[in-house]
């Protein structure tokens, strides 16, 4: 019955809106856009900066969406929230009692005061020290890394064998997260990823239940071993600062590690991936890195805006307000396509161009904005720096060796599989 309401329904309704035109219904659910958003993208934008759908509104544009993301008059969207409210009855009364990204007391799903207290917690140990101070881990792990694919295969899936490994050893190690257990937050993190979806089809709502069921139970038997035999990792020291101020409960606390643990591996696999897979296919912006290495934090902004891990958001009108000379009524919702405001022309000159020394690639819309601002941000483009610099400085001669496959979300936008050639191995880089 939660699938039919939450999906189903959905489904079939969206399925009839995009074949009208509707394009919220189009951007989700037309196969056509999957493949080649920007050619939507270009379609949409002349209609102007707030589309009408049956759903609400949807908008490609920067300034809107900077606005939006940091406005008072709108709070964010809880999963079924913004359903008919004979579904909503529904939804609520038929849901299971499972974490959820989009569920309160997820920090994605709340506003003030809670997500000012969430965050405030959080925030206390994941200092911008405490993230500066990762950055050996990162090179460490790494090299690592790169070094058992040395003698390795030819080709391999960089993928599973690099990018997924790098955010998941980083994290684990963050979050105390033992060895043998990362191999399942991986399995987890992928069955999972589409629950920011609506409109899954049957079978992919219950891998994706699978997914949630078992990262709940792993992450309830984590929580109390770290509470048993705290360690010096910072996810030991979120639990000893929820304990002794009682800044968190329980599920709180559970809602809040949860969602640090996934965000912190599930984005950052696919800045890697996706980052591999552009330099790839731009020998020559890979070569101005090369003799320029100075220039990789501002590739990774570059990268993060032409391939934004997280494609949309949403929010929801508090009160009636006007947005671009549009009003909103009080319980409208407004999507936020942050992968075409990243490619805004009236911001990035010639928006579809890979160009790693692009003078503003930093004011893209990656990581949200205003409360929402992703608290991983400074880690993420560590990781991403690191990861990509480290890989093409082992892997000089790499070549794509195949098409890949992109995952199955909407919301998420990464590579599920991409096979790379890696050549000889290069001039091994210091651990200094």
């Amino acid at each position: 019955m939660h699938w039919l309401v939450m999906h189903g329904v959905i489904r079939a309704a969206a399925g009839v809106a995009a074949r009208r035109g509707d394009p919220q219904a189009r951007m989700a659910f037309d196969p056509a856009v999957r493949t080649d958003p920007v050619s939507f993208f270009e379609e949409m934008r002349p209609q102007g900066p707030m589309l009408p759908t049956r759903l609400g509104y949807l908008t490609l544009d920067h300034a809107v969406a900077h606005e939006l993301l940091r406005s008072d008059d709108f709070r964010v969207i809880i999963l079924g929230g913004n359903l008919p409210k004979p579904l909503r009855w529904v939804e609520r009364h038929t849901r299971d009692d499972l974490l959820h990204p989009l569920r309160p007391p997820s920090l994605l799903a709340v506003e003030p005061p809670e997500h000012t207290r969430y965050r405030k917690t959080v925030s206390s140990v994941f200092t911008s020290r405490a993230v500066t101070a990762l950055r050996d881990r990162v090179e460490d792990t790494a090299a690592d890394l790169l070094d058992q694919l040395t003698d390795g295969p030819g080709v391999v899936d960089i993928v599973e064998r690099y990018c997924a490994q790098l955010p998941v050893s980083v994290i684990g190690d963050i979050l105390g997260v033992p060895e043998a257990d990362r191999p399942r937050i991986l399995e987890f993190g992928e069955l999972a990823a589409p629950s920011l979806d609506v409109g899954l089809p049957w079978s992919q709502y219950l891998r994706v239940q699978k997914g949630l069921a078992g990262f709940n139970l792993w992450l309830s038997a984590h929580l109390r071993a770290l509470r048993e035999h705290p360690g010096d990792d910072l996810m030991s020291q979120l639990i000893a600062a929820s304990d002794e101020g009682r800044h968190l409960d329980e599920s709180e606390l559970a809602g809040v590690a949860g969602l640090v643990l996934a965000a912190g591996f599930e984005t950052t696999v696919n800045l890697l991936g996706n980052g591999i897979r552009l330099l790839l296919n731009s020998p020559d912006q890979l070569a101005r890195l090369q003799e320029d290495p100075s220039l990789w934090p501002g590739a990774v902004e570059e990268i993060l805006r032409l391939e934004s891990p997280v494609q949309l958001s949403a929010r929801i009108a508090l009160r009636d307000t006007e947005v671009a000379g549009t009003t909103v009524r009080a319980g409208e919702m407004v999507a936020i396509y942050l992968a075409a405001a990243n490619r805004d022309p009236a911001v990035f000159e010639d928006p579809h161009r890979f160009d790693v020394s692009r003078p503003n690639a930093g004011k893209h819309l990656a990581f949200s904005g205003g409360r929402h601002f992703c608290l991983g941000a400074a880690l993420a483009r560590a990781e991403g720096e690191v990861g990509l610099r480290r890989f093409f400085t082992h892997f000089p001669e790499a070549q794509l060796a195949g098409l890949g496959s992109r995952r199955d979300t909407r919301v998420l936008r990464g590579w599920a599989e991409l096979p790379v050639s890696l050549g000889a191995p290069g001039l091994i880089p210091s651990r200094d």
